[in-house]
């Protein structure tokens, strides 16, 4: 009869994955650009369509649709209260990428109509592909500790502490937002924003779940 090996030898039994490497910082530059260009990508569907959207992205184009002042502006100026939390609650690290995030989403709005021009896009197809583009933009900068600011720190913030989905919780601001499309859109146009939203949110809410996305 086989003696069993002593406890001390018996292999531990591994019940999670090994802790991911930190991303370097050519990484996190990547990232940024990458989902800063998508992102940018997305509002030129919107804005081409004459959508809106949720958050303070959608927040930024009451403020355009109805001033007619310049969207990246607003929404440079809209994130600046939003940096405060981000310093006490998620780091200098990610206050300082969200920023630059954020001031490369305003300037990419604002040059992007003298890069390229898009003409004839059914509201429809702006909806869906703005808010994939857009969703999969916001993804890549969270899987970095980066967001473009606003709602999104306060939904990581809420993911973090209390485990509530982001793209849940972005998306029930958005609702509220997002009725103001009835007032500044014509109906159909306003239903195409909240369909824009959805998917976006629906992005987030399927990609971006508090555990379940590790590397192994």
């Amino acid at each position: 009869m086989t003696t069993p090996p002593p406890a001390d030898t018996v292999p531990p039994i591994i019940t999670s994955a090994p802790e991911a490497p930190p991303h370097t910082l050519p990484e996190d530059s990547a990232a940024i650009a990458t989902g800063v260009l998508l992102v940018a990508l997305g509002v030129a569907f919107f804005q081409q369509t004459g959508l809106l959207t949720g958050g303070i992205t959608g927040l930024a184009f009451v403020l355009h649709y109805s001033t007619g002042t310049s969207l990246g502006l607003w929404l440079f100026l809209l994130n600046l209260p939003f940096y405060w939390l981000a310093v006490r609650k998620l780091g200098w690290a990610f206050t300082v990428k969200t920023f630059c995030a954020v001031g490369l989403l305003s300037l990419a709005t604002e040059l992007q109509p003298h890069w390229f021009t898009l003409n004839d896009i059914h509201p429809a197809y702006g909806a869906m592909a703005g808010g994939v583009l857009v969703g999969v933009g916001m993804l890549i900068m969270f899987r970095h500790r980066c967001s473009l600011g606003g709602i999104g720190i306060a939904a990581l913030y809420l993911q973090e502490r209390y485990g509530w989905r982001a793209g849940r919780v972005q998306m029930a601001v958005d609702c509220v937002i997002l009725v103001s499309a009835f007032v500044l859109l014509e109906p159909e146009r306003a239903l195409w924003s909240v369909a824009a939203a959805l998917v976006l949110n629906q992005v987030l809410s399927m990609n971006h779940r508090p555990g379940r996305y590790v590397v192994v």
